[in-house]
């Protein structure tokens, strides 16, 4: 998979899965590309049993956050809080930003803000004086 519609730091709801974890909404902390997955911070979690390795070092069973397919999650939207699919509106400098299909707020808020103190930096520098 080349591209997804979630990153790190997105708020998702898991549509898939067992009771325990199966319409829970967390925040991504891990998000891979490549691979297709996701890590949602305290869901998904799988016991690690770990062996003491000196004898200062406590054992003992970890949970630790296992990685969910991106398929198996749903972006939540930070405006209206609904679970939605992603469309990608033209932003002002030429560049996709993701947005909500139901509400149609932009979710890319940083890259969005970005923009426009750039295109405001542009608008407002001087022409170049010349002097001879």
């Amino acid at each position: 998979m080349a591209s997804m519609n979630i990153r790190s730091g997105d708020t998702v709801e898991i549509t898939v899965g067992g009771v325990e974890n199966r319409g829970k909404r967390g925040k991504v902390t891990v998000a891979d590309p490549k691979a297709g997955k996701v890590v949602v911070e305290n869901l998904n979690l799988v016991t690690k049993h770990r062996k003491p390795r000196n004898a200062q070092e406590q054992g003992g069973k970890i949970p630790q956050p296992r990685a969910i397919d991106v398929s198996n999650v749903m972006l939540v939207c930070p405006k209206c809080g609904k679970t939605t699919r992603v469309a990608h509106v033209l932003g002002d400098n030429g560049k996709y930003l993701r947005s909500c299909k139901k509400c149609g707020a932009v979710i890319d808020a940083k890259a969005e803000k970005k923009q426009t103190k750039a295109a405001a930096k542009t608008a407002k520098k001087p022409a170049k004086k010349t002097t001879k």
